[in-house]
């Protein structure tokens, strides 16, 4: 089911079955949540007049994703970037997507999101797997440290190997924060009682997603690359992206 392969210079694992490409991500502990430092990064990007608009509606939701706590995560492979729409249908053969401009580009699924997941092998990430995977060992606003994050690092289709390559974090994984991932966490406002493992909180309700500011680009103004950093956190609703998971494959 798993070929092991070299892709951009980095081990991998395709699943032979649908082509898709997954990066193992190494156990660890890591900080999760949007620490005070963050918060201090993101006043500093307003003070210095980065800011398009005002912030006081995200400084006023950090609750939703404090308070900070240490999480243990085992290692895990997921994938290198979100399903594309060629990639969902080789489960769901007659998806159509209305977002993306080629079958290279990253599936956004409203109405068939239950088939897909119900017909994958894999699961979805929790939201401390995503998380982790995302920082890829660092502890700033983006892997690309605390500086206000542009329009060149989004990612929605993946097509361009290059680009997708130069895009990747320390992980090897590509466009995470572009589009919504969703994660198989409930939604929660806020981590009090959250467990100290990468387990996903189960419960009725949506869904907790990650990720999204290529959903509202061409950016209009509205401060969107705030969707790009780490620690952002809302709740699903309508389309999302799919960004699987598995466990290690046995070693020969």
């Amino acid at each position: 089911m798993w070929a092991e392969e070299i892709v951009a210079g980095r081990p991998a694992f395709r699943h032979i079955p649908s082509g898709v490409v997954f990066r193992e991500v190494p156990g660890g502990t890591f900080r999760m949540g949007l620490s005070e430092a963050e918060l201090a990064a993101v006043r500093a990007i307003e003070r210095s007049g980065g800011a398009e608009d005002s912030l006081e509606p995200f400084f006023a939701g950090a609750g939703d994703a404090q308070p900070v706590r240490e999480v243990r995560v085992e290692p895990f492979l997921v994938a290198r970037h979100p399903l594309t729409v060629a990639q969902v249908q080789h489960w769901l053969p007659e998806y159509e997507d209305d977002y993306a401009d080629a079958d290279s580009g990253t599936a956004r699924l409203e109405d068939d999101l239950d088939d897909l997941l119900e017909a994958l092998p894999f699961r979805l990430p929790s939201e401390a797997e995503w998380e982790y995977a995302t920082r890829a060992g660092t502890t700033t606003l983006t892997f690309r440290g605390d500086g206000k994050p542009g329009e060149d690092q989004l990612l929605d289709d993946f097509g361009d190997e290059q680009r997708t390559a130069a895009a990747e974090n320390a992980f090897g994984l590509a466009a995470m924060g572009s589009a919504n991932e969703i994660c198989a966490d409930v939604w929660i406002p806020g981590f009090v009682g959250a467990p100290a493992d990468a387990r996903p909180r189960t419960g009725d309700g949506p869904r907790a997603v990650r990720g999204g500011a290529a959903d509202a680009y061409p950016w209009q103004g509205c401060d969107e690359w705030l969707l790009l950093l780490a620690a952002t956190r809302y709740e699903h609703a309508q389309f999302t992206a799919v960004r699987p998971v598995a466990p290690l494959p046995p070693r020969n």
